[in-house]
């Protein structure tokens, strides 16, 4: 990967809107669940973007953590000793969790990219993933999440309704208010389109 220099003007704009994104109390809180979930082998971050990019570039710890929510004997991701030290390893080690969390749920649009990681170019996305991965964590409920679960928001889930037939045919007999009422006022004695209202006084 080539040197990057300073961004300037517009770039510069930009990128420091998207390192404003990042939230401190929220880096708290994951690794204290990536800790929980994963066991004190993987250590903890510096405090800060810098340390908590740090931690999770070499896909290592991503990768335990999805492995953590699954059961023995069917890990998606494997995790080679020791942790790789070259770059494309690396960036392949986090797409590899990037791949497994997708197959756990986590949607297309909270994962982040490889670079966002690597490169430090957004860590909030990072924190975006790690959260959307630790909600669906909560809501699946499936005794693999360890930890608090008021960590994480619960996603909404389907309310299935089972009607009998009985109850289906009855709903026919209904008529829906979109389809006007059959009660009260009519357009009976209209006159039709086009022509004069009579008025005989």
């Amino acid at each position: 990967m080539a040197n990057k220099g300073p961004s300037y003007g517009l770039s510069r704009d930009v990128q420091s809107k998207i390192e404003k994104k990042y939230d401190d109390e929220l880096e708290d809180r994951l690794v204290e669940w990536i800790v929980t979930q994963c066991g004190a082998g993987v250590g903890r971050p510096e405090r800060g973007r810098l340390g908590f990019q740090v931690w999770l570039k070499n896909g290592v710890v991503l990768s335990e953590l999805v492995n953590s929510l699954y059961p023995e004997g069917s890990k998606p991701v494997k995790i080679p000793k020791p942790p790789p030290t070259m770059v494309f390893k690396q960036m392949e080690q986090v797409a590899q969790f990037l791949k497994a969390a997708e197959d756990y749920g986590v949607v297309k649009t909270d994962i982040f990219q490889t670079v966002d990681l690597f490169e430090g170019k957004d860590i909030a996305a990072v924190q975006r993933t790690v959260m959307a991965l630790g909600s669906l964590a909560v809501t699946k409920n499936d005794g693999h999440y360890r930890g608090d679960p008021s960590w994480f928001m619960k996603k909404s889930q389907e309310y299935r309704r089972d009607f009998s037939d009985s109850q289906l045919k009855e709903g026919k007999n209904v008529i829906g208010l979109q389809m006007g009422s059959n009660k009260g006022a009519s357009q009976a004695g209209m006159t039709g389109y086009g022509r004069p209202r009579q008025i005989i006084s």
